[in-house]
């Protein structure tokens, strides 16, 4: 597949985004010369207006786009249909456009996730925490209908969040429970937990990791490590961290947007690696 092609990140802010980096890693392996990756500033009230001016671009066709915050929910009604995946948590941060026009929404989040388990030893557990309730715990709730045979304690500020995460619970097929977030520490004791929460929220929990902890994921990226993630390394627990996370949905992207695959999941995350230590 030699002809030029167009894809890009969208969302606000979109600066940081290092989407850029590890897809264009990619169209270099896969030896993809005339595609071009961009990043582009666009928030929910932009959106329509966007993706009407692709329709009318001339230049390249485009291949696909990478969605984040504000727009993996507020895309799916400019789209055609979107998946069984992308559905069941509302969000869609893949968007691939065919052959005849048709735009198909996806979400590489929740494969990410497990592929980024999966890679660490973690493909089962019994049980497992969540800290935080935002769009990204509701994306951990899927991945963990699929490995966690048991129980989900979900740790979050207010009754309105802890009534959502019940809800995606019962939506996804998980048992969820819910706790009050002064006691996230005891989120510790689970073999699995998922930190969804911005930079500095967990930092004050650093000193409560236990002696043997089981698996940490930690969604962020940028600072790495956090307090938390470097404290449960130094404990000899597992860590996967958020570039991993970045790194395995991006791979799924590039392997749908191209039509090739394997894509060259190294490659990607040496990309991504230089990236950040260069920040």
């Amino acid at each position: 597949m030699s002809e030029n092609r167009r894809a890009a990140v969208l969302g606000s802010p979109i600066a940081h985004s290092l989407s850029p980096v590890l897809h264009r890693a990619a169209y270099e392996q896969l030896g993809l010369r005339g595609w071009t990756y961009d990043r582009f500033e666009v928030d929910e009230a932009a959106l329509p207006g966007f993706f009407k001016r692709l329709d009318e671009a001339g230049g390249p066709a485009w291949a696909g786009l990478s969605l984040t915050m504000p727009l993996k929910r507020a895309v799916i009604p400019l789209l055609d249909r979107i998946s069984d995946t992308a559905a069941s948590v509302e969000a869609v941060n893949t968007v691939v456009f065919t052959e005849d026009g048709g735009r198909i929404g996806d979400n590489t989040d929740i494969p990410g996730m497990l592929a980024a388990l999966r890679e660490r030893g973690v493909e089962r557990v019994e049980r497992a925490a969540v800290l935080g309730a935002g769009a990204t715990a509701s994306s951990a709730l899927a991945a963990l209908s699929r490995i966690c045979a048991g129980e989900v304690t979900a740790y979050v500020r207010s009754g309105a969040r802890a009534a959502e995460m019940r809800q995606w619970g019962e939506r996804l097929g998980v048992a969820v429970r819910t706790a009050d977030w002064s006691d996230a520490a005891e989120a510790f004791r689970a073999p699995l937990v998922i930190a969804t929460t911005p930079a500095g929220t967990t930092d004050a929990l650093a000193a409560a990791v236990p002696e043997r902890p089981g698996a940490l994921f930690d969604v962020l990226y940028d600072p790495w490590p956090t307090a938390l993630a470097a404290a449960w390394s130094a404990r000899g627990g597992a860590v996967v961290g958020g570039l991993d996370l970045l790194v395995h949905q991006a791979v799924l992207q590039v392997e749908r947007m191209t039509g090739r695959a394997p894509a060259p999941l190294a490659a990607m995350r040496q990309a991504g690696e230089a990236a950040l230590a260069a920040r």
